[in-house]
């Protein structure tokens, strides 16, 4: 290993202007000795994200600018990675803030244990309550089904990885980011890395501040598109099913019935065989369980304060729900042209 290898960050940017000075600052403060470059993916932002970006670049030379015509983010990572040219390659967003150590951790890590991808620690944040509750849904293995890079995990081998630290010549071998998955492609590479017989690591000391959606119609939005393109993924790739991914549809399908049940019920309580009243009556209750549950996960979470515990409650449903939705129309119909409209505004 070269002591300190030259790093190229990777940030593809969309609507991103209330959030990517900060996101470009925390980049460059990085306390790390080898050179540095920051590559900026400009999509076709509706706000002031790119005369924003301009002004960065003027101001730093490292700083490089490309564009990004249709503002997918493989399309815009691919470019960036392409314009790049230093040996280390790190994606970057620009809803996360580095710790100053995370270059130097990261790539610590990448030689420590051989891996040709390294990530961390998806660390939620929030600045309005609704986000902090939201953030705190995140870090709760209830909202997520416990991935590594939400709720942590010890140090080891894993799937994928949250961002991600490369060494660029695995570029080279397995391919760049599969334009056609505009989500959930950082898995997708990570399963060719895998099948070349390298290394995808999680560490945990690697925690990356993010800020996740600001309102419940943008997690809703999110929610929804995530689990389209996850269905795409189990579609394509036997790896990229889990039984965990079978939960919130079974989850959505039982509150359906639940709330189909509580409208039925009345209308057949005269009529209705026993039996069928009695499983009307036990349908009527599955809203009921699951809401209390998540009021318990809300409660037990790691949101500081009650107004925001409550709040993690309420994003749990806006998780699951949206995400079964956007799964079962996934694994039926497939993910093409399906986007996130959804977007955190700076409060």
């Amino acid at each position: 290993m070269t002591e300190f290898p030259g790093v190229s960050y990777v940030m593809p940017v969309l609507n991103e202007s209330a959030y990517l000075e900060e996101a470009v600052t925390s980049i460059l403060a990085q306390e790390y000795a080898g050179e540095k470059e920051l590559v900026l993916a400009l999509g076709p932002s509706h706000d002031s994200t790119n005369e924003v970006a301009k002004q960065l670049s003027a101001a730093d030379s490292r700083i490089i600018l490309v564009d990004n015509p249709l503002g997918r983010t493989p399309i815009g990572l691919n470019l960036a990675i392409r314009a790049s040219t230093l040996p280390i390659v790190i994606r970057v967003d620009a809803h996360s803030e580095l710790p100053k150590n995370y270059t130097q951790r990261g790539i610590e890590t990448l030689y420590r244990v051989n891996a040709h991808d390294v990530g961390g620690l998806m660390d939620a944040k929030g600045r309005t309550p609704i986000q902090r509750g939201i953030a705190a849904a995140y870090h709760s293995k209830f909202g997520f089904g416990g991935p590594a890079y939400h709720s942590g995990a010890p140090e080891g081998p894993s799937e994928s990885a949250y961002l991600g630290i490369f060494r660029r010549e695995v570029f080279e071998e397995v391919g760049y980011y599969n334009e056609e998955l505009w989500r959930a492609q950082d898995w997708e590479l990570c399963l060719r890395i895998r099948k070349a017989g390298h290394t995808v690591w999680f560490d945990p000391e690697l925690r990356v501040g993010y800020y996740p959606r600001d309102s419940f119609k943008s997690l809703i939005s999110q929610s929804m598109a995530s689990g389209t393109w996850r269905a795409e993924i189990a579609r394509r790739f036997p790896e990229g099913k889990s039984l965990r991914h079978d939960v919130p549809p079974i989850l959505l399908a039982g509150v359906a019935t639940g709330f189909v049940a509580a409208v039925v019920e009345p209308l057949t309580r005269e009529s209705a065989p026993t039996g069928l009243r009695v499983v009307l009556n036990v349908a009527k209750t599955i809203p009921a369980i699951y809401a209390s549950i998540a009021l318990v996960a809300g409660l037990s979470s790691n949101a500081k304060g009650l107004k925001d515990k409550l709040l993690a409650a309420c994003a749990f449903p806006a998780i699951h729900l949206p995400w079964a939705v956007g799964y079962i129309k996934g694994r039926v119909c497939g993910a093409a042209g399906t986007v996130d409209k959804g977007r955190v505004k700076k409060s």
